[in-house]
């Protein structure tokens, strides 16, 4: 084994970013900043390729993209791989590598050619790269596995939604209906500075979820939470502990009503797909008055109580499918810390 310049073994390359418009439901997948984006009549990589997020939130994500892919600008692609090197085995090295010693910018974090040509890796015999490629592959199956599993959990959850109560957009079982200005009082969050994020403590949420954590809370009922901006603009996530939500995303900061349990108030609203209602004048955003102005349906409390026993029953199954995925990443992180240091 030996250490290398990534930049000896590969070129790091940008390429031409598509416009969000141009991109088609079907055809060659297409990597952004979070993995695939959509997709595009054409493709600028032929084989697998290691892509490195170098923009935003995400930035220092590893994709192995599939073959016949469009990667764009938001992503660096490590090109012209010597033959020397795997490029599977390249991935594992570029996910265990630490990217915070050279992400720069401020306003928004990134990663360019110049910072790339810092980084070193261990680079092993190819005999040996098959190996550590073998290894880490049957570990990373064990993983994809679980979290197919609590995938169809997932669905079987929504599929109990819709046996008890319907599609939403119909309402087919006529039960009472609300405004949502009647119901809840929404709020967006609040923006947390940087020297308050902390990599454990109280959660903190924006629109795609967990992001940091913190010290201190914002929030200490239970509440939904929906994005506001950006690409996970309408997502919706339920929470009943204590969390900070950020400026990213809408909460119901007030119930006005007791009339509803939060499991079958989360499956409604995200059945409900308030993505719909984004404005798209810039960058994809929604506001509280659309989740005002919606109708929502009320069915009896019991029938709730009784789908919330089904989805915490679910829970606890995934929790422990969540458990075996936690101790499968420890033992992937200790693998990659023997193979490449």
């Amino acid at each position: 084994m030996r250490k290398v310049k990534l930049t000896s073994i590969c070129k790091p390359k940008q390429w031409k970013t598509i416009p969000t418009s141009e991109l088609k439901d079907v055809g060659y997948p297409v990597y952004g900043a979070n993995g695939i984006i959509g997709y595009y009549d054409k493709y600028n990589h032929e084989s697998e390729t290691v892509a490195i997020t170098c923009r935003g939130a995400t930035c220092g994500t590893v994709n192995l993209t599939k073959p016949k892919a469009y990667i764009t600008g938001n992503a660096m692609c490590l090109d012209e791989v010597s033959a020397e090197v795997n490029v599977k085995y390249l991935s594992y090295a570029m996910q265990a590598f630490d990217f915070s010693t050279v992400i720069s910018g401020t306003a928004q974090p990134q990663i360019t050619r110049e910072g790339l040509q810092k980084v070193m890796i261990s680079l092993h015999s190819p005999e040996k790269q098959e190996k550590i490629i073998q290894m880490l592959g049957k570990v990373d199956y064990l993983i994809d596995k679980r979290h197919q599993q609590l995938a169809k959990l997932d669905e079987l959850v929504k599929a109990r939604f819709v046996e008890m109560f319907g599609e939403n957009n119909h309402n087919e079982r006529g039960f009472p209906t609300k405004f949502g200005g009647e119901l809840f009082k929404f709020s967006s969050g609040k923006f947390l500075p940087e020297e308050k994020r902390l990599t454990e403590g109280i959660p903190v949420y924006g629109g795609n979820g967990i992001a940091w954590y913190t010290q201190e809370a914002l929030v200490y009922h239970p509440t939904v939470i929906i994005g506001r901006v950006g690409a996970w603009c309408g997502n919706v996530h339920a929470v009943k502990t204590p969390v900070w939500i950020t400026d990213n995303a809408i909460y119901i900061k007030e119930f006005k009503t007791n009339e509803f349990k939060i499991e079958f108030l989360f499956e409604l609203m995200e059945m409900m797909n308030f993505f719909q209602y984004a404005d798209y004048s810039g960058q994809p955003k929604i506001t509280q008055k659309p989740l005002e102005g919606q109708r929502y349906i009320i069915p009896p409390i019991e029938l709730q109580e009784k789908f919330a026993a089904f989805v915490q029953s679910t829970d606890q199954t995934k929790s422990t499918i969540q458990a075996s995925i936690d101790q499968l990443e420890t033992l992937k992180k200790s693998l990659m810390q023997e193979y490449f240091g």
